[in-house]
């Protein structure tokens, strides 16, 4: 990772439009991913409501990959501002689809939504772009905490904004995609303020574009990231994802239903600063390792708390939501030591891309799951997932001392550009 002398007034002003355009695109997504949930089961059947979440998941999946590319040749600022514009068309499609009853237009315009929410996952790591390696962690952590803003303050809006077009003669559900419109495009005015950095040189670009997938992938922290990040999408998402219906079969009121997903979001993002800190003063692998463990533990814990009615659910869920930001905050901070900047933009892009598709599976089959097998066992059977980044955290300590055969797999040219990376075991 390239970085540039920034002087601070530049620095602080980049980290608050960050911070800001995060905030306010999770804000979004999670307002229209729930206005779209209820718009699709009022017209296709409950059967269907995930649909409109599932296409805002594939939009941030196909975003990532797409908008890292526009990152490698053109700078973040260029992808960050490009994403946030494009989930703009796309509330403002859905918007349209909501207003005249049309779910195809509305799952399109969910797709492009999905990209918006690509610009505010990447905006994590222009933000650790920001400092020397001591506090790239600590930058990434401060803006994945933007979410606890969006996630909390945006549903409370839901109120007010759907309560507007129904005095107006539209179908309520258009304030809540006219709200998400309003958040991506004050996104896309964040953005914009992000500093500029110097162009990307062509042998860079050409590096990232040429570089071989399995030479990227055979550096084992690109490949312990890639798979604890995907591990921890996939436990949360099906345990969380099937926690309601869990609840609502055992009775459960809604009132605790709420709590149950309020003290998830807060583990998931409210403690992502001490998260950062924890990977800058201890190392990525090490809480990659904590974060692993403390999801198999909150899968025992589920399974322990489904169907009661105290306290045990909502905490097992909120140590679920921590072990997913430990594991995330972790992995990602691997992702920011030491590779040419463009080089960085593609990998990045590719393990979240990767990341939030199989939080998509994991959507879809988790209810699956549910309805054959009850909660437990799904808790259980995705907490047991954890097993296959803990072997690669296990093998990568034992091949440590060694010598790395990371740059074996590149031509000579890039081993010659990449002899002193840091990210090497």
């Amino acid at each position: 990772m390239a970085t540039y002398p920034v002087p601070p007034p530049a620095r602080r002003r980049t980290m608050g439009a960050l911070f800001l355009g995060a905030a306010c695109v999770n804000a979004a997504m999670t307002v229209a991913g729930t206005a779209a949930t209820l718009l699709v089961a009022d017209r296709l059947g409950t059967g269907w409501a995930g649909l409109g979440s599932t296409a805002g998941v594939a939009g941030t999946a196909a975003g990532v990959l797409l908008l890292s590319r526009l990152m490698a040749r053109h700078g973040r600022r260029s992808g960050l501002r490009a994403g946030a514009l494009t989930g703009t068309a796309g509330a403002a499609m859905a918007t349209a689809g909501a207003g005249v009853g049309s779910v195809p237009v509305l799952l399109a315009g969910m797709l492009l939504v999905g990209v918006g929410n690509a610009a505010a996952q990447l905006a994590r790591y222009a933000a650790a772009e920001e400092f020397a390696a001591g506090r790239r962690a600590t930058a990434l952590g401060a803006v994945v905490w933007a979410g606890t803003v969006g996630a909390v303050g945006g549903p409370l809006l839901l109120g007010p904004a759907t309560g507007w077009p129904g005095r107006s003669g539209w179908p309520p559900l258009t304030g809540a995609f006219a709200l998400a419109l309003a958040c991506l495009a004050a996104a896309a005015v964040a953005f914009a303020l992000v500093a500029r950095r110097p162009p990307v040189g062509s042998e860079e670009a050409g590096l990232a574009a040429a570089w071989p997938l399995r030479s990227l992938l055979a550096r084992p922290d690109i490949r312990l990231a890639l798979t604890a990040m995907l591990t921890a999408q996939v436990v949360m998402t099906a345990v969380m994802t099937a926690a309601p219906l869990s609840m609502h079969q055992h009775g459960q009121p809604m009132g605790m239903v709420g709590l149950v997903v309020s003290t998830h979001t807060l583990g998931m993002f409210a403690l992502a600063p001490l998260s950062g800190r924890l990977a800058d003063r201890f190392g990525g692998r090490t809480v990659v390792a904590v974060g692993l463990a403390t999801l198999a533990l909150a899968g025992v814990l589920v399974t322990g708390t489904a169907g009661s009615a105290g306290p045990g659910l909502p905490v097992a869920l909120f140590v679920l939501g921590y072990g997913w930001n430990l594991a995330f905050v972790g992995a990602s901070s691997l992702l920011v030591r030491g590779l040419p900047s463009a080089v960085e933009a593609r990998v990045q892009g590719l393990v979240e891309s990767w990341s939030w598709a199989g939080g998509g599976a994991a959507t879809l089959g988790s209810t699956a799951v549910l309805g054959v097998a009850g909660y437990p066992p799904l808790a259980l059977g995705a907490g047991a997932l954890v097993a296959v980044p803990a072997a690669l955290l296990v093998a990568h300590r034992r091949r440590a001392p060694t010598s790395s055969a990371v740059d074996q797999g590149a031509g000579a040219g890039e081993s010659a550009r990449l002899d002193t990376d840091p990210v090497s075991p």
